[in-house]
C-alpha cells in the first residue's frame, strides 16, 4: 500500500516569524541552515540581516521554560477561553500552562530570579550559589529546565 508521507521543508522554505520583521529565514552560513526540524519552534538570534531577505545567523533553538524565565520584558498570565496563558512581550509569545498553578509558579519563579540577578547586580562579589536564597532559585531552575 502507498501513501502519502509528510516530508520536512527543504532549508530555503524553513522560515520563521519576529514582531517586527514578518518572516525571516535562517542564512545559509549558518550552522542551523540545514536544520530542517526543530523540536521548538522559538529560536534565538545574534545577527539579523537583508539582502534578497531577512535572514537571521547565529541562532539556537530555546524550549518554552528558558524563553519564560529568561527571556526580556515582563511576565503577564490571564485566564483565556479556559486556559491559563503566559504571555511574554506585551502577548505576542504566548503558551498555554498545563494548569492555573504551574502558571503561577513559573511567574513566580521568574519574579525571584529577577529580584536574585537585580541583587547580584547590586553586589557583584555576592556569590549566587552560596547564599541559600540563590542556590534555592538556581537549583529549581536547573531541575525544570534539565527534565523539561
Amino acid at each position: 500500500s502507498t501513501g502519502a508521507v509528510k516530508m520536512q521543508p527543504k532549508a530555503e522554505e524553513l522560515k520563521f516569524v519576529t514582531k517586527n520583521d514578518g518572516y525571516v529565514h535562517i542564512h545559509p552560513s549558518s550552522v542551523n541552515y540545514q536544520t530542517r526540524h526543530f523540536e521548538s519552534p522559538y529560536l534565538v538570534y545574534h545577527e539579523k540581516i537583508k539582502t534578497s531577505r531577512v535572514f537571521i545567523r547565529d541562532c539556537s533553538m530555546v524550549s518554552v521554560y528558558p524563553l519564560v524565565l529568561l527571556g526580556g520584558g515582563q511576565v503577564h498570565m490571564k485566564l483565556l477561553k479556559g486556559d491559563f496563558v503566559i504571555s511574554l512581550d506585551d502577548g505576542w509569545i504566548r503558551f498555554v500552562a498545563a494548569s492555573h498553578q504551574v502558571a503561577e509558579l513559573v511567574k513566580e519563579l521568574r519574579c525571584e530570579l529577577d529580584q536574585l540577578l537585580q541583587d547580584k547586580i547590586k553586589n557583584p562579589s555576592m556569590d549566587l550559589c552560596m547564599c541559600p536564597r540563590g542556590s534555592r532559585i538556581i537549583g529549581m531552575i536547573v531541575k525544570l529546565v534539565t527534565t523539561q
